[in-house]
């Protein structure tokens, strides 16, 4: 029987990059990601019409399945990192964007990622998932996803790191500065810090009124770490904001953090509902979940460049019917790939992502006004040394 011409091509393309010793289980790794692409769901049962060894049995196929997903040899560090870096050699010497995150799955697993923010959305650099029933973490949990997201970048790049409040650890933050990486982190307003003046306030007793910003140059936090704080108050916001940064506070410090919602939030909601369905997986193992995880993040990493070469090539307009942009590079992908799985066309050569950074997809007029949304202050106050 014919096998499957989007199976076979990916494992072509894959294996230049799979070193000899990981090609024996490069058969399972593109066989599931081409399933993947094709039924743009994390569920297996969804794979079963898509796989090869189109003789066995559905169980058959399942228990293959489980076998891949259990397989301490199948990794990210042998599967995925060798296809995101060669994607990414056009960032050497470049200024990045990272964001750290996590996010639940079913009240039981955490999920903890570090991503390039691109595009609109974000590319995972370095994920695991723990079995812990809380989206709060240390930075034990986090260290070493980190470690790995900063072996993947490529030579020279410049590190600009986004996180939330929930990672204003002292140790996150030594860590950052041993790196070099220049930073911004939404902070609790229970952290305490000391002014130039040298008294000690906690971020709350150092919020502004409504619709004024006020900005700290060189406080202290802890005892050792200096670094710049923003405070902002806007009704849209829904609440005061805090963002404390290695760079001299400015009003675009809050649009600098505020790269992470275009970039994590987004790339999160296609994991779950917006295009692969990994909540109704049925998974429920950690380490079986960090594998599929690594599987997904190879099929959206390829989507989003399928969905890159054809807005190069001009022919968004073939898959897209909004005036502009209105669909994201990972749906422009995975709808490209179906096309080309349906002609039984050949998938084109994996191109590296360009170092230009498109804008975000808007579905509508009103989500590129929320996107141009201009905030004003009625007065910004600086605190300076």
């Amino acid at each position: 029987m014919e096998t499957p011409l989007l199976y076979r091509q990916l494992h072509d393309q894959l294996g230049q990059w799979a070193s000899p010793q990981d090609r024996r289980h490069l058969q399972g790794v593109a066989e599931a990601v081409a399933a993947i692409l094709q039924s743009q769901s994390a569920v297996l049962g969804k794979w079963i019409p898509y796989l090869s060894h189109r003789g066995c049995s559905a169980r058959a196929h399942l228990e293959r399945l489980a076998y891949l997903l259990h397989n301490d040899s199948i990794s990210a560090e042998r599967f995925y990192v060798p296809l995101l870096q060669a994607m990414l050699e056009g960032f050497e010497e470049t200024t990045v964007t990272l964001v750290l995150d996590t996010s639940m799955l079913w009240d039981q697993f955490c999920l903890i990622e570090v991503c390039l923010a691109w595009g609109g959305r974000s590319l995972t650099l370095a994920q695991v998932v723990l079995e812990h029933g809380s989206a709060t973490v240390g930075f034990a949990d986090y260290r070493e996803v980190l470690e790995t997201a900063k072996a993947v970048l490529p030579a020279g790049c410049q590190v600009m790191f986004l996180a939330d409040r929930g990672f204003q650890h002292r140790e996150l933050l030594r860590w950052l500065q041993q790196q070099g990486w220049h930073w911004a982190l939404r902070v609790k307003s229970d952290l305490q810090v000391t002014l130039v003046s040298g008294n000690t306030r906690t971020v709350a007793q150092l919020l502004p009124p409504v619709q004024q910003a006020y900005l700290f140059e060189a406080i202290t936090v802890g005892d050792e770490l200096t670094a710049h704080l923003a405070t902002a108050h806007v009704p849209i916001a829904g609440e005061a904001w805090a963002v404390l940064s290695n760079q001299s506070p400015s009003l675009q410090t809050f649009a600098l953090y505020g790269e992470r919602f275009g970039g994590i939030e987004p790339h999160f909601k296609d994991y779950k509902s917006a295009a692969f369905e990994v909540l109704q997986s049925g998974l429920r193992e950690a380490p079986v979940l960090t594998r599929l995880f690594m599987l997904l993040d190879t099929a959206y990493l390829i989507a989003v460049i399928l969905g890159v070469m054809l807005v190069q090539q001009g022919r968004r307009a073939m898959l897209d019917w909004h005036g502009q942009r209105g669909l994201s590079l990972l749906q422009l992908g995975l709808r490209e790939c179906a096309r080309l799985s349906y002609h039984r066309l050949m998938l084109p050569l994996l191109k590296r992502l360009p170092q230009a950074n498109p804008p975000p997809a808007c579905a509508s007029k009103r989500k590129r006004e929320t996107l141009d949304t201009r905030i004003e202050f009625s007065k910004v106050v600086r605190f300076s040394a």
